[in-house]
């Protein structure tokens, strides 16, 4: 496709994805017939991945993020959805990144259509493209606006909520304050508000301590301006929900390749894998107890290179559902301090005898990326949760 351009779209949902050289972030946002969002709900990211018939899902470092419409589920007051990209390193424009935007089919993956926006430059955003419905049918165009102001003028620009930090301190004292520091875009939202983002890209780190993340948050393991490539460790627990019976769940972890390929699995029956980079502590079988019931070690530093994606999952072997636990969490560990890094409480539970917990991303630069997930699948064992664990990578 050329600026401008358009085509109708012969499937209900399609998927959009934004390949570049670098990491990009991107994103959606729902417009009315005004242009603007309804409200910052509409605005569909890394840290808010779902709205209605829009959603997100990362890359994970391996593969580019996307947006899928399900345009039978768009709201009728939704007129266009449009995608957006920025670079994912702070400051960085598109001086010498040739995005290209590729819609497919969601369900089938064909592709629909491919577009590279022409002489890009100081931008550090970009509308990329935008799904519209016109006359009762859906169509696809290709945009190419680039914005210097990053997101956060995009955002602006469609009605979302920006919030900024308090002005700068100046590093020496002097006659006028500094220049205020514009953070981050992150939409006004209802939830607590999560630590503050680092500054490469809006990502939490570790800089500011022990984070805890809810449903879908992730934080990249950073800190002090250094990826945490060391020993960790990732303890699992859990508790019988009101005084029931004693309930035998398994913690494993399933390592993948770039492409979402199957590398290996480490379990109660296999408690070692990858040359021992990755080692299980045994099975717990009643869950009683304070403390972590099962702990899954780590070792960063000697991962082989193609073991780029790790997803952490509980099973209960024996058919009980998550409705009978209460109290399941995961946290992530500095295997040489003992610290608490990082922690996630799943606080719902749905009748299912699997849940992915928590899911480590390599990024191209090197660090890691610990995301929540809180996904529930039916499957006793960690067998069954490997294709649906490599799908949600």
């Amino acid at each position: 496709m050329t600026p401008g351009a358009n085509l109708p779209l012969n499937a209900v949902r399609v998927t959009v994805d934004v390949a570049a050289p670098v990491r990009l972030d991107v994103s959606g946002l729902l417009l009315a017939a005004n242009g603007k969002v309804r409200s910052d709900a509409d605005f569909i990211f890394y840290n808010q991945p779902s709205g209605p018939g829009v959603s997100y899902r990362s890359g994970g470092g391996s593969a580019p993020d996307s947006i899928t419409v399900d345009t039978a589920a768009v709201p009728p007051g939704i007129e266009r959805i449009v995608v957006t990209a920025s670079p994912d390193a702070a400051g960085q424009t598109f001086q010498g990144i040739e995005p290209t935007a590729t819609v497919r089919d969601a369900d089938g993956g064909s592709v629909i259509a491919t577009f590279t926006p022409p002489q890009l430059g100081t931008e550090t955003a970009l509308v990329v493209v935008e799904v519209y419905r016109r006359g009762g049918v859906w169509k696809v165009r290709a945009v190419g606006q680039g914005y210097a102001q990053g997101l956060a003028g995009i955002a602006t620009d469609f009605g979302v909520t920006v919030e900024e930090e308090p002005p700068a301190a100046p590093p020496v004292p002097a006659p006028v304050p500094a220049a205020p520091v514009t953070a981050p875009f992150t939409p006004s939202t209802t939830a607590p508000a999560p630590p503050a983002p680092a500054g490469g890209g809006g990502k939490i780190n570790l800089d500011k301590g022990r984070v805890s993340l809810q449903k879908n948050q992730t934080v990249s393991l950073v800190k002090g301006g250094r990826p945490l490539l060391s020993q960790v460790k990732m303890g699992l627990g859990w508790e019988p929900a009101f005084r029931g019976a004693d309930i035998d769940l398994d913690a494993s972890v399933i390592a993948y390749g770039p492409q979402r390929n199957h590398i290996d699995s480490c379990y109660f029956g296999k408690l070692s894998i990858l040359g021992g980079a990755i080692k299980h502590s045994g099975d717990n079988l009643t869950g009683e107890g304070a403390g972590d019931d099962e702990v899954i070690v780590v070792d960063l530093g000697r991962l082989p290179a193609e073991a780029t994606g790790l997803v952490f999952t509980v099973n209960s072997f024996s058919g009980q559902k998550f409705t009978d636990v209460a109290k399941a969490y995961c946290r992530l560990i500095d295997g040489a301090t003992g610290e608490e890094l990082v922690r996630f409480d799943l606080t719902s539970a749905e009748p299912q005898t699997g849940v992915m917990m928590a899911k480590l991303i390599k990024q191209f630069s090197g660090e890691w990326e610990m995301t929540a997930m809180g996904e529930f699948v039916k499957s006793r064992t960690v067998r069954g949760m490997v294709k649906p664990a490599s799908q949600a990578l």
